[in-house]
């Protein structure tokens, strides 16, 4: 028998953190937007230590995003921030830059590397290759199929995460796009508000049923996808195979709608654990999630099933 998965969750703020681990979060993903990239919310360091406190009172890992693009600006401030973090107990970060492992080396040791290079975590030899340089798991793309994550689980030296429920980021620009183009068509956005709280989303003229939500943040432009990942009926599949971690990403989501979903895993996690030879999926724990879904974003299998070319 397989470990028990860890279901990992964002949370958008302390209030939030606590309301997922009260729906079943074993782990927590958070982080200030200076850092990371694309987070629920934007916590100072004084917010993760309140949060590491609460998590480990409740045996709850945390994990904080580092996979912004690494630019010399922000370099300067990694060893003080990754420090901090260390100091405030912090059990791991995700990267996607070496100057990240160089940093937790020298100033936070124990902090544990999850390496999240997005799509481009496609193979075992290269997340092998970052296990020996120091990560402990490797956060696999979510352009790959279920063959192929199954698949590489045999070949894998390090822990894996697979994103198994909510939105993902199609496009990502360093330019505040949406700002340009609407201080071109003479309506500049006065306040500078095109952040997550807008609600703001694009439609292709080919595809006018699906609405692509857009938002702008000191990182820039960012981009999602018209569906969301739902692949709770087939999790089972993704246990059996050994992956160590689940992510639910709550980003552009409501509060109770994460908290509904958070716990639709986490029966059906612990079911199968229970009794794995006898394990039913339930329709009831899909039923639940349909019934908070936003009518305008089909759940979907995302790529888990479906042909992708690079």
């Amino acid at each position: 028998m397989n470990k028990k998965p860890e279901l990992l969750v964002t949370a958008g703020s302390v209030e939030e953190s606590n309301v997922m681990m009260d729906a079943g979060a074993d782990a927590l993903l958070i982080g200030q937007d200076k850092f990371g990239m694309r987070l629920s919310g934007d916590f100072s360091m004084d917010d993760i230590r309140e949060t590491v406190q609460l998590g480990h009172a409740r045996n709850v890992r945390i994990v904080v995003s580092l996979h912004n693009l690494m630019t010399n600006d922000i370099l300067s401030l990694l060893p003080d921030y990754v420090k901090a973090l260390g100091e405030a107990g912090v059990d791991a970060v995700e990267f996607n830059d070496p100057a990240v492992i160089l940093a937790v080396r020298t100033h936070a040791p124990s902090v544990k590397l999850h390496w999240n290079a997005e799509m481009t975590s496609t193979n075992y030899a290269t997340a092998n290759y970052w296990g020996r340089k120091g990560a402990s798991r490797v956060v696999l793309a979510r352009e790959l199929s279920m063959d192929e994550i199954i698949s590489m689980k045999n070949e894998l030296q390090i822990e894996s995460q697979v994103q198994v429920h909510g939105m993902t980021n199609i496009y990502h620009s360093k330019r505040h796009l949406v700002e340009s183009y609407m201080s071109h068509q003479g309506r500049p956005v006065l306040d500078g508000n095109l952040s997550k709280e807008r609600g703001l989303f694009l439609i292709e003229a080919e595809r006018a049923e699906e609405r692509y939500p857009i938002y702008e943040d000191v990182n820039g432009t960012h981009i999602m996808s018209s569906d969301d990942i739902c692949i709770l009926e087939d999790l089972h599949l993704l246990i059996e195979s050994g992956v160590n971690s689940f992510k639910v990403e709550g980003l552009l989501k409501p509060l109770v709608y994460n908290e509904m979903v958070v716990k639709s895993y986490r029966q059906a996690i612990d079911t199968y654990v229970a009794d794995p030879l006898n394990y039913v999926y339930q329709e009831q724990w899909m039923d639940n999630i349909r019934n908070v879904q936003d009518h305008n974003r089909e759940l979907s299998f995302g790529f888990f099933y479906k042909e992708q070319v690079y």
